[in-house]
C-alpha cells in the first residue's frame, strides 16, 4: 500500500520566528487570563491549546494587536472548555451520588442505565472513571495509580467520559418513550 500522507516540510523559519515573538509578548499575560477564568489545574492545558492554535495561524496574527487576537482565541478555547466541564459535570454529580450507596467492590446502586453503562465499558475505562469521580483524583494522581503519564491519564479519561456518554445516550435512546419525550426535560406545556 502506497503513503498517501503528505511529505514532511520544514517549518518558515520566519514563521517560526514570529511564533516565539508572539509566544515572548503573549506567556504571562495570557496565562493571568486564563487563570482568573478556569480551574488552576485547566490552565496550563488551556494556554496549550491556545498556542497551538497560534502555531497553525501564526500568519493571521496581527501584527502590533497579537495579544487581543489571542485573548479572542482564549475567549473561544475557554468557551469550549466550560460546554465540555458542564456536559461531565453532571455525570461528576450522578457518580458521586451513586457512589455512597455503593460498597468497596460494588457497582453502584440506584442507576441502572449508569450501572449497565459503567459495565459495558473496558476495565481500564471503567477503572479511570472511578478514580476520577469517586476518588477525586487529578489526571496527575491517576497517572501515578495507573503508571502512566499525566498527560496519557488525562487522555484516557477524556476518552473513558466520552464512550461512557455515548454508552448512556444510547441506553436512553433505546428507553425513550414512544411519544418522543425524552426523561428528565421539562416539557414546555409544564413550564
Amino acid at each position: 500500500m502506497a503513503d498517501t500522507s503528505p511529505p514532511m516540510t520544514r517549518p518558515d523559519p520566519r514563521a517560526a520566528d514570529r511564533f516565539e515573538h508572539v509566544y515572548e509578548v503573549a506567556r504571562d499575560p495570557l496565562v493571568r487570563y486564563l487563570a482568573r477564568r478556569a480551574a488552576p489545574d485547566a490552565v496550563e492545558d488551556l494556554f496549550a491549546e491556545v498556542m497551538t492554535v497560534a502555531w497553525r495561524r501564526v500568519a493571521d496574527i496581527p501584527a502590533g494587536a497579537e495579544l487581543p487576537w489571542l485573548y479572542g482565541t482564549a475567549r473561544r478555547v475557554l468557551a469550549n472548555h466550560r460546554r465540555a466541564t458542564s456536559r461531565f459535570g453532571r455525570l461528576v454529580d450522578k457518580l458521586a451520588l451513586l457512589a455512597r450507596d455503593a460498597g468497596p467492590g460494588l457497582p453502584p446502586s440506584g442507576d441502572p442505565d449508569l450501572a449497565d453503562a459503567l459495565a459495558g465499558l473496558s476495565a481500564t475505562d471503567a477503572e479511570i472513571l472511578r478514580l476520577w469521580a469517586w476518588e477525586e483524583l487529578a489526571p496527575a494522581e491517576m497517572g501515578v495509580v495507573l503508571g502512566i503519564s499525566a498527560n496519557a491519564a488525562s487522555i484516557r479519561l477524556h476518552r473513558a467520559k466520552g464512550r461512557l456518554r455515548d454508552r448512556l445516550d444510547d441506553t436512553r435512546r433505546k428507553t425513550a418513550p414512544v411519544t418522543g419525550h425524552v426523561p428528565g426535560v421539562e416539557r414546555k406545556e409544564a413550564r
